[in-house]
């Protein structure tokens, strides 16, 4: 039980850094779309999604290798090494994407930026930044060190918030946000760096078994590559076919849907280490009952989060951001939401695959999600306009997470708790009622509405005995530590 109450707390701390982080990005919508133009968004939006793009386009897959093989690893001297040996690939990576972003930032500025060059030479910088920041943080996350992984995020976080806010103030525009976002991802990655050596120290490395890492990393490269275009593309094609306008109509209601990731967040920050540790010792019911739990615990919570931003998207948007944007975006949150809620699902369950060392079916799954998505997109959005985004992204999600569950129950077979579910979908639709009974407008309406359909869905979860008074007192228990 020690062990569980431990992976518990982990969860907490990790899951309210995940919360702090997603509120974040819901204060700077007001900010954004109600100071800078739409297309500016737009361009801020493009801006986001490639630093969160490109990095896995080059890192060779070498963090998640980290995480695979350093977790049962003790010995500080082989940590130092296997690290180092892994960080200055990385640099080298990043240097030579930096050189290749610079030589072509007029073209990328034309294509993505309204032909500011300023802000891609920025990108330029950011995006080498963010690929050694991978790095460090994946030493934290492979040895669990949560506390300092939690509060480098939030520095990270808020340090960019609180420049972009300065920056809106001296009226710096888009091309002052973005490098405000860059001053802050520097900040944290020297922090980082001055952790990781404090803690192993520092050696230049003799690359003993990079090619190992290399062999395991570099075929999940297409699968992160194709995960994040199926989440990332529909913005590249909405920019280029329908202009950086309806991009900004667009990322406020996915923003909004995608807060269901931030449940996913604690998840997939543990589970990697967690379980690769657990299966290297053959313990796998121990790998069983760990996945469960956290398919329970997720989907406690993201069944009724989607019901509910679906339901409030309108109103949510018309405060956080425009009347303009929240009339033209309402509608993407919902498919957004039960996308991300997808994901989650997915996320938990190819774990197996990964300690079964299968990276090239994950790899496939999203090669395939990715060009689907790619080409259902070409088709549907010039037609149907950014709501055909919003669709074509639930349908490639729907296919991965089939496609991960059919796959993973071939070597080790995860519980899906079915009675729980409905039981979640039913405490999810009385709670839908009371919203749908209240039609909040106000910002005091909103959150009186969040608290009381909360209550509703838990009570009756509690009622029909979705949660079993064993876990309920294990829960309180838990508070008290």
């Amino acid at each position: 039980m020690d062990e569980y109450k431990l992976f518990v707390q982990r969860i907490g701390l990790v899951g309210i850094t995940n919360i702090l982080i997603s509120l974040s990005s819901l204060i700077l919508v007001p900010v954004l779309s109600k100071n800078l133009s739409i297309q500016d968004y737009g361009v801020w939006s493009l801006f986001i999604a490639t630093v969160a793009f490109i990095p896995l386009l080059v890192n060779l897959g070498l963090p998640y290798s980290m995480l695979r093989f350093l977790a049962v690893e003790h010995d500080k001297k082989i940590i130092r090494e296997e690290f180092y040996s892994i960080t200055f690939v990385l640099l080298i990576m990043g240097l030579i994407t930096l050189f290749i972003m610079l030589l072509f930032s007029k073209q990328l500025a034309l294509v993505l930026f309204n032909g500011n060059t300023g802000i891609t030479i920025i990108l330029a910088v950011t995006v080498f930044v963010s690929i050694m920041i991978s790095s460090f943080f994946t030493y934290f996350r492979t040895y669990q060190q949560m506390k300092i992984f939690s509060v480098l995020s939030l520095i990270q976080t808020y340090f960019m918030v609180f420049l972009v806010v300065i920056f809106i103030q001296l009226d710096y525009k888009i091309t002052g946000i973005v490098f405000g976002y860059l001053l802050a991802q520097i900040l944290v990655a020297i922090s980082a760096l001055i952790f990781i050596i404090h803690q192993i120290g520092f050696n230049i490395p003799k690359f003993k078994k990079i090619r190992d890492y290399l062999s395991f990393g570099i075929p999940t490269v297409p699968s992160n590559l194709s995960t994040y275009t199926v989440d990332l593309s529909d913005r590249y094609v909405i920019g280029i076919i329908l202009g950086t306008t309806y991009v900004g109509y667009y990322s406020p209601g996915y923003t909004l849907g995608n807060i269901i990731a931030m449940f996913m967040a604690p998840f997939a920050f543990l589970l990697p280490s967690l379980l690769s540790s657990y299966y290297d010792q053959n313990k796998l019911e121990e790998v069983n009952l760990h996945l469960q739990y956290s398919l329970k615990y997720f989907l406690l919570v993201a069944i009724p989060a989607t019901f509910g931003l679906s339901l409030l998207s309108e109103p949510l948007l018309t405060l956080l951001s425009t009347a303009e944007i929240a009339k033209n975006g309402y509608l993407i949150t919902p498919f957004v939401a039960l996308s991300a809620c997808l994901v989650g699902i997915y996320g938990i369950i190819s774990q197996i695959l990964a300690l079964k060392k299968k990276t090239k079916i994950i790899g496939t799954m999203w090669i395939i999600a990715a060009v689907l998505n790619i080409i259902l997109n070409i088709i549907f959005v010039p037609l149907y306009g950014i709501i055909a985004a919003a669709i074509t992204t639930l349908i490639a999600y729907a296919f991965t997470c089939a496609a991960a569950i059919f796959y993973s129950n071939k070597y080790i077979k995860v519980h899906f708790d079915l009675k729980f579910i409905l039981k979640s979908i039913f405490a999810s639709i009385i709670m839908s009622s009371v919203i749908l009974y209240i039609k909040p407008v106000s910002v005091v309406w909103i959150l009186i509405t969040i608290f009381i359909s909360s209550l509703v869905y838990m009570v009756v979860i509690i009622l029909l005995k979705g949660i079993s008074m064993k876990e309920f007192e294990f829960f309180k228990k838990l508070l008290r530590v």
